[in-house]
């Protein structure tokens, strides 16, 4: 085990009827004046936003708002807000809603305050982040994790640009208040994108070189187990309340990076994906359901026994200590069964993408000044990232 340090500061208010201590909350953090930051009209079919404007009148708090905040989040959206709190003077920034609306929040947050373009700040050509206007969350979809953590994604509109922020632990939210219930009402699709996004948050961290993490890989296997039991329960039931608190808490814990302190964290099947949801706008979750078997496909040979690991704690596969890429190879095809279960996606035909697309979307990741090489498990240039995509457009099973 490395060693790291971890600071995770945002308060959690877990539970049924948490929505209306939203206002207090606010105060409690400094807020006197909010921009409530949402998407479309889930928020008031499901009650959350009608819960959240009566805790904010009863704490005496005055608010504006920013809807129409579409999944994978737009730079137009963010360069509104910067505006919205300039000229009203916002001290507190309030989202309601799932990773895009908490992301665009964190990107209003840290540019609101800064001189220059927010998105300085993810070409690296700003410095250290160091002062954000604070932002709650009031979270409805189980998915993201961005409501525990320190990260931020946002699609630049001018060259189709979907980057992450730069990371510091000062953009986490201030606070999230969790109820699963608001998750209930949630379509099939959104629920099982969410799953795989949350399962892919745990991959990007379990398959790892750092020695002697055995602590962090039982965390991450308890994960996944949850997962694995909470998505097809919800998904049956959908109104079933331990289904979705278990989702929604393992959402959260998938990406606040506790399961991925001391060791090295890979993070390709994510920059891959983001090329293909800056293309063809899929959701985030249902495109990690093609690039990460295709990913895990394809860096096996550099590690047989941690693929094997996985197969045999999570999927429970028999162990063939004689032929172990065979053990590893079977987790991976019930993996990618588990997405199909879900009615997930698991190859680019069925997100509407084009193998002819490959190439233009190897090109468009190299344009970021740091785009290659890139993964911590194994390094992906140019080359690797094309053959990876090729693998994508297979179905597993047509796969030895």
């Amino acid at each position: 085990m490395n060693a790291f340090t971890f600071y995770s500061p945002t308060l959690f208010a877990f539970g049924d009827g948490e929505e209306n201590r939203t206002g207090e909350l606010v105060r409690r953090f400094g807020g006197t004046k909010v921009l409530l930051i949402y998407g479309g009209g889930s928020v008031k079919r499901n009650g959350a936003y009608d819960a959240v404007i009566s805790s904010l009148k009863n704490a005496g708090l005055p608010w504006l708002e920013l809807s129409g905040i579409q999944a994978n989040p737009r730079s137009g959206k963010v360069y509104e807000g910067i505006d919205l709190v300039r000229k009203e003077g916002a001290d507190f920034l309030l989202a309601l809603g799932g990773g895009s609306v908490i992301d665009t929040a964190k990107a209003i947050g840290v540019g609101g305050v800064y001189d220059g373009d927010f998105w300085d700040y993810f070409t690296g050509t700003a410095p250290t982040i160091t002062d954000t206007i604070p932002v709650g969350v009031v979270l409805t979809i189980s998915a993201a994790g961005s409501e525990g953590s320190n990260s931020c994604v946002i699609t630049l509109e001018d060259g189709n640009k979907k980057w992450s922020m730069q990371k510091q632990d000062i953009v986490r939210p201030k606070f999230a208040v969790m109820n699963p219930r608001f998750t209930c009402s949630l379509p099939p699709y959104q629920t099982a994108s969410g799953a795989v996004d949350m399962f892919a948050h745990v991959c990007e961290r379990y398959f790892t070189n750092t020695p002697d993490v055995a602590l962090t890989d039982r965390l991450c296997e308890a994960l996944f187990q949850t997962i694995l039991d909470a998505a097809p329960k919800a998904l049956a039931a959908p109104d079933c309340y331990a289904a979705r608190a278990d989702l929604m808490w393992a959402g959260m814990l998938a990406h606040n990076n506790l399961c991925g302190t001391g060791r090295v964290q890979d993070w390709a099947s994510h920059q891959i994906e983001h090329e293909l949801s800056a293309f063809y706008d899929c959701a985030h979750g249902a495109g990690l359901a093609v690039i990460l078997p295709a990913w895990m496909r394809y860096v096996l040979p550099h590690n047989p026994l941690r693929f094997a690991q996985f197969a045999v704690r999570v999927f429970h596969c028999e162990m063939d200590f004689s032929h172990p890429e065979d053990t590893a190879l079977e987790g991976i095809r019930r993996m990618t069964a588990f997405f199909r279960s879900l009615g997930m996606p698991t190859t680019l035909g069925e997100i509407g993408a084009a193998v002819s697309d490959i190439p233009a979307m190897v090109a468009h990741r190299g344009e970021k000044a740091d785009g290659f090489p890139f993964g911590g498990f194994v390094k992906i240039g140019p080359e690797e990232m094309r053959a990876i995509l090729e693998l994508a457009a297979e179905p597993i099973s047509s796969v030895s």
